[in-house]
C-alpha cells in the first residue's frame, strides 16, 4: 500500500479545521488563521519537495479549493463540500509529491 506523504494530510486538514473552527467558534477569522497556517506549512513543504512549480500550483489549488467549497455547498451542503475540496487539495497533493520523490 502506497504511504500518503504527510503534507497531503497537512492540506486536507488546514481546510477541513479551518470551516470547523470558524464553525464552531463564530469566527471566520480565527477559521482563516488555522486555513492560512495550515496553507503556509503545505507550501513550504511543497517547495521542498518538489519545487516551486508544484508549490505554486498546489497552493493554487487549496486556495481555488477554499473558494469553490461556498458555492459548492450551496448545492450539497457545507461539510460534504468542504470534504470533497479537502479530498480533492489531498489527492492532488498526494500525486505530485510522490511523482517528485520516485
Amino acid at each position: 500500500m502506497a504511504k500518503v506523504p504527510a503534507v497531503a494530510a497537512v492540506a486536507a486538514s488546514g481546510l477541513v479545521g479551518g470551516y470547523g473552527v470558524a464553525r464552531w467558534t463564530g469566527r471566520r477569522p480565527l477559521g482563516g488563521v488555522a486555513l492560512a497556517a495550515a496553507g503556509s506549512l503545505a507550501a513550504y513543504e511543497w517547495n521542498r519537495q518538489a519545487g516551486p512549480r508544484a508549490a505554486t500550483a498546489l497552493t493554487v489549488a487549496y486556495v481555488a479549493a477554499f473558494a469553490g467549497s461556498h458555492p459548492l455547498a450551496k448545492k450539497v451542503g457545507a461539510w460534504p463540500a468542504v470534504f470533497a475540496v479537502a479530498g480533492g487539495v489531498a489527492a492532488a497533493s498526494w500525486a505530485v509529491t510522490r511523482r517528485a520523490q520516485a
